[in-house]
């Protein structure tokens, strides 16, 4: 009997720090060496340029009237992102204008930085506003985790879905694609390129976080809509070159190697851009379906 007894005991011990883990894993700030991982600078397509780590997108938009920098990064790569924007022989200080697909620490922990550097306006989503001048305190999943946090700065300016940001004769345009944060947005433009116009988006796409219900948060009631949204719209674009705020989410390192010659059309991607989106939204609707089950 006593054996019995131990052998249950240990088997709920197991059962309970196995939970403690995994509890452990969801409450830790997601961490990825390939951040901070150097890549060098290179031209994507017409007046855009990839500034940002071997993981961490951050594009360099360039105008007769200065520069537009989006999303930044964690650790030093505000660091990395003024040397490469000067190593592809541009100025960090014309840059003008900062603005980022959304608020989490891995894309805009270095705005604080980045604006002390180039003196630009910081215009972001109303809706993430809230997170960069509490420096991710008000995020309704990483609010409380360790690591997740990063140096707060002052939004000059705010958008909402459909407005635009202009320079010099770049217009980009904003669209709400809610869910990963209430705010987060991609970005479309016009880009010509060697006689041709090419519909560029840079996409937030609509990935899920551990630890997210998207049923419901307590601190996002509305992420089930907000998804479902997404999804809806970023189906129904049109558009030929498929950027986004990770490398990985668009395949950039299948498609470029450094040192290859400029060539804009490998980036040429509205199939994998909607494939993406329909896995993306197959993901969603699975774990909405498991989480409205109970299990």
């Amino acid at each position: 009997m006593l054996r019995k007894l131990l052998t249950i005991w240990f088997a709920l011990g197991a059962v309970a720090f196995a939970q403690s883990q995994n509890a452990a894993r969801q409450d830790a700030a997601p961490n990825d060496a390939d951040w901070t991982r150097p890549f060098p600078p290179f031209r994507i397509i017409g007046n855009v340029y990839w500034v940002g780590s071997y993981d961490l997108s951050t594009y360099l938009i360039t105008t007769p009237q200065g520069n537009i920098l989006i999303n930044t990064g964690v650790g030093d790569t505000a660091q990395q992102i003024k040397v490469s924007v000067e190593n592809l022989g541009f100025k960090i200080t014309d840059t003008k204008i900062l603005t980022a697909t959304h608020g989490h620490f891995d894309h805009v922990a270095g705005m604080a930085a980045l604006k002390r550097m180039t003196g630009a306006k910081l215009v972001i989503s109303e809706r993430d506003k809230d997170l960069l001048e509490t420096g991710g305190k008000a995020d309704f999943r990483w609010a409380n985790v360790a690591g997740a946090q990063f140096e707060p700065v002052k939004v000059d300016q705010t958008f909402k879905d459909g407005e635009t940001i202009a320079l010099g004769g770049t217009v980009l345009t904003a669209h709400l694609n809610a869910g990963h944060t209430k705010g987060a947005t991609s970005f479309t433009l016009n880009v010509p390129d060697s006689g041709k116009t090419y519909r560029v988006v840079i996409a937030n796409m609509g990935s899920i976080n551990p630890g997210v219900k998207v049923s419901g948060m307590p601190g996002y009631p509305g992420i089930t809509q907000d998804y479902a949204n997404t999804f809806l719209a970023q189906k129904d674009m049109k558009i030929d070159v498929w950027l986004a705020s990770h490398a990985s989410q668009f395949r950039l390192h299948d498609k470029y190697k450094p040192g290859d010659p400029y060539n804009p059309e490998r980036f040429v991607d509205p199939a994998g851009f909607l494939a993406s989106v329909q896995k993306l939204e197959k993901a969603y609707l699975d774990q909405l379906a498991s989480e409205k089950a109970g299990k």
